[in-house]
């Protein structure tokens, strides 16, 4: 209603100046061709009285009086050209004339002999004002040219302006008081029809799927408000008894999720164990001389792994995080070159400058990172020709920097953005939780995990955990 308002007293404002613009071009131009006319018909009463011969060369004669009292008839100035445009005679006082165009330009020239009625008007601003010229032949009896008539006219549009912007003025008090009128009805109507819609606002706001949510009752409602009521309260029952089963849903859905991930960490360990137990049956020899310290490390490797179960198990039955997360000081490098000791595939190596690296993690959860990306690598080169893996731990500033690289299948494009999502998998076997876990263990411990891969030439994955210094 405002935008209305203000949007027609601009267009109204704008057709009022250009109707006035319009009204005083056609004033001034009638004015001019009255005011032309009227001159050539005293011009023509002259020559019919004149006693010298009609032609260019007398008209200085001709007009050498009654240009003035003509131009004080007619209360307008005029000037007398020959053919060739060079100045015969002007009703102008003769110290004005050295200010009047002793010649017309060629251009006057050529637009008056092409005009179709014989006539040309030249428009120019001067001093600020509008100025037009008129010209046009005068004629002998024959109606032959002997010479041009010229009619300076100023446009004095001084009224016009002042009527202008006292109607204006007028109009834009009107308007203003029409604007006030309308913010008044804007604010009141608007008050009016939000007052039902603010209630059905507030009480939306207050929706929640988890408690119980009141119905909206109000008295004489409209009909479009009475029909938004009844669907609001259409939805919340609705919303009841969805809440009943989106809860019972979600708590099978957790359960659901619990026990593949128990699956999952349970299997992790499980695999580590029989793949030491293989190498061990396959290597044992009862002549070794180093056969001590052989079993020494199975039994270590092993009873770390029932650990890690242990603690799975503990976890789960006490409905807290798997396993329970332990701050540890512990040489990185260590740790890194005891979880790849379980694994029997040749193509795994191991590279570290530096002996010692103290970072604050737990050494199962960091057993459990190394295990889950060496595996993933592990099944990403058994079409390779010659697969290779590189396990490396290094310094990188304030960070100890774990890197798992193979030259396997790599990752695709369109994977990338998913590898870290839960359940999200390219192998045929598997729950996809690994990566989502490993990247869930990382950030715990203030760490972060990234990883760059070509499909058909490899992936490395790069993982962070800051230095205790």
């Amino acid at each position: 209603m405002i935008l209305l308002v203000v949007v027609a007293s601009i267009l109204i404002a704008g057709v009022t100046v250009y109707q006035y613009k319009e009204q005083s071009e056609d004033y001034h131009s009638n004015r001019l061709e009255r005011k032309e006319e009227q001159v050539r018909q005293s011009l023509e009463y002259v020559l019919k009285k004149t006693t010298y011969p009609v032609t260019t060369e007398n008209l200085g004669l001709i007009f050498n009086e009654e240009i003035y009292e003509i131009a004080n008839v007619q209360n307008q100035r005029l000037n007398i050209y020959d053919l060739e445009g060079q100045l015969i005679k002007t009703s102008r006082a003769k110290f004005e004339v050295d200010s009047i165009s002793n010649c017309l330009s060629p251009y006057i020239l050529f637009k008056l002999q092409s005009s179709s009625n014989k006539r040309f008007v030249d428009q120019k601003a001067l001093a600020g004002d509008n100025y037009k010229a008129s010209y046009t032949y005068i004629t002998d009896k024959r109606f032959k040219p002997i010479g041009i008539l010229n009619l300076p006219y100023y446009e004095d549009d001084s009224f016009n302006n002042m009527e202008l912007r006292e109607f204006l003025l007028r109009l834009g008090g009107v308007y203003f008081f029409m604007l006030l009128i309308a913010i008044g009805l804007a604010y009141f109507i608007s008050t009016y029809i939000t007052r039902s819609l603010q209630t059905i606002s507030d009480m939306l706001d207050r929706t929640n799927l988890g408690k119980s949510n009141h119905k909206i009752l109000i008295d004489n409602p409209s009909e479009e408000i009475e029909k938004l009521v009844t669907s609001y309260n259409a939805m919340i029952d609705e919303l009841e008894h969805s809440a009943v089963k989106l809860a019972r849903s979600e708590r099978e859905q957790a359960w659901r999720e619990m026990a593949k991930q128990v699956a999952h960490e349970i299997k992790n360990p499980l695999t580590p164990m029989r793949l030491t137990v293989q190498s061990f049956e396959r290597k044992f020899d009862p002549q070794d001389p180093n056969i001590d310290t052989k079993i020494a490390e199975f039994s270590k490797t092993l009873i770390q792994q029932i650990d890690t179960m242990s603690s799975i198990a503990s976890a789960f039955s006490n409905f807290a995080e798997m396993p329970a997360q332990q701050n540890e000081t512990v040489n990185i490098v260590e740790i890194v070159r005891l979880a790849l000791d379980i694994f029997n595939e040749d193509y795994i190596h191991f590279i570290s400058e530096e002996k010692e690296i103290i970072t604050k993690l737990d050494r199962t959860q960091l057993i459990r990172v190394v295990t889950n990306l060496v595996k993933n690598a592990i099944q990403a080169v058994p079409e390779v020709d010659k697969p290779q893996i590189v396990v490396s731990v290094s310094s990188d500033g304030d960070f100890a920097k774990l890197c798992v690289a193979d030259n396997g299948i790599g990752i695709e494009e369109g994977f990338k953005e998913k590898i870290f999502e839960p359940k999200f998998t390219t192998k045929s076997s598997g729950m996809g939780l690994g990566l989502g876990m490993v990247k869930n263990i990382v950030e715990t411990y203030k760490g972060h995990i990234t990883f760059t891969s070509q499909p058909g030439k490899g992936t490395v994955f790069s993982v962070k955990f800051p230095i205790v210094k």
